[in-house]
């Protein structure tokens, strides 16, 4: 289905869960957590329930996210099922790799299609300071199970100036030795996120071209997201960049979000969403009728996104809540 401004929606990022076993600074910092009881939640039955919909209007793939989507029972089942939907095309998942390596024999076993793995540093004192726990041999250890086993593994950088930016070249160098794509994000002003200064993609694009002068363009599709890809000689894997603040990719959004409570969201920027449990949830409904009323608001929701966000422009950014609560 196509939104008012033309562009082709296909694809959502559905969240599981607003928990998470980590507690970054600028997600879920520590003592900040205020979850949801788990009644709040949608059940994996009525996710599945809304996906299969949102297939109907030709949205094929779809992300795992959370909070921390392992932590959640019956994930792993539920992404199995998820695949198993006749229009679905592709499912990803989004982690923070702690869990991963337990979690890889079922989630090849489900032919998952790719995996984002969150990873800011890869000094284990800094890691533990960023991110609330000493688990990075955990986490890179996931990372490395997963390359071995040939499934696409992305992983995503917040630079944090005066934090990790003297890492540059020690996660990119990541990419050299295995197929992998390392993202950098510049860090957006949503939740905590708010709190911190950015770090420009361009910048970091200058230095990795004075030390790598022989950088390209890299055409080739990545996923389904609004990074901007290159290549570097001698290096397997590629370098990309989601540069939300200068770098605008909204001409090309082609997504939906749905949070872990049930609400649609059309834009990450903003605070509106369309509410869906109560939808779900409503006895008076008979299966007929509660489609029907899931497809309207899907329906809205596309309709309703906006041509463009506003994070560089901070007073017009409406969303207020932590990306833990939104989907990340």
């Amino acid at each position: 289905m196509k939104d008012q401004f033309q562009r082709q929606i296909n694809y959502m990022r559905l969240s599981v869960t607003d928990r998470c076993n980590l507690r970054c600074r600028y997600c879920m910092p520590k003592g900040m957590e205020n979850v949801l009881p788990v009644e709040k939640l949608l059940s994996f039955s009525e996710l599945l329930f809304l996906a299969e919909e949102a297939s109907k209007l030709g949205i094929s793939r779809f992300k795992v996210t959370g909070g921390e989507p392992l932590v959640r029972d019956g994930v792993l089942d539920f992404i199995k099922e998820l695949k198993k939907l006749d229009k679905v095309e592709q499912v990803t998942l989004t982690t923070n790799g702690i869990l991963l390596k337990e979690a890889l024999p079922e989630l090849l076993s489900a032919e998952i299609d790719g995996i984002n793995v969150s990873l800011d540093s890869l000094k284990e004192e800094r890691f533990a300071e960023i991110t609330g726990l000493p688990v990075l041999p955990k986490v890179l250890e996931g990372i490395r199970r997963a390359c071995d086993a040939g499934l696409h593994v992305k992983l995503n950088t917040v630079m944090q100036k005066g934090k990790n930016e003297d890492e540059l070249f020690s996660l990119l160098a990541l990419a050299k030795e295995r197929p992998l794509d390392i993202r950098f994000i510049e860090m957006m002003p949503i939740g905590y996120g708010r709190n911190f200064e950015p770090y420009y993609n361009e910048k970091i694009l200058e230095k990795i071209r004075e030390i790598y002068p022989g950088i390209t363009e890299d055409i080739s599709v990545h996923g389904n997201g609004p990074a901007k890809y290159y290549r570097i000689p001698g290096f397997l894997g590629s370098v990309g960049f989601i540069s939300a603040l200068h770098g605008k990719f909204c001409g090309s959004c082609n997504r939906i979000r749905l949070t872990s409570e049930g609400e649609l969201k059309p834009c990450l920027c903003y605070g509106n969403g369309y509410a869906l449990r109560g939808i779900l949830r409503n006895t008076a409904f008979s299966e007929e009728e509660k489609r029907a009323e899931v497809e309207k608001t899907l329906r809205n929701c596309i309709l309703g996104k906006p041509e463009s966000h506003a994070f560089e422009k901070l007073s017009e950014v409406t969303e207020h809540r932590a990306m833990g609560k939104i989907g990340g």
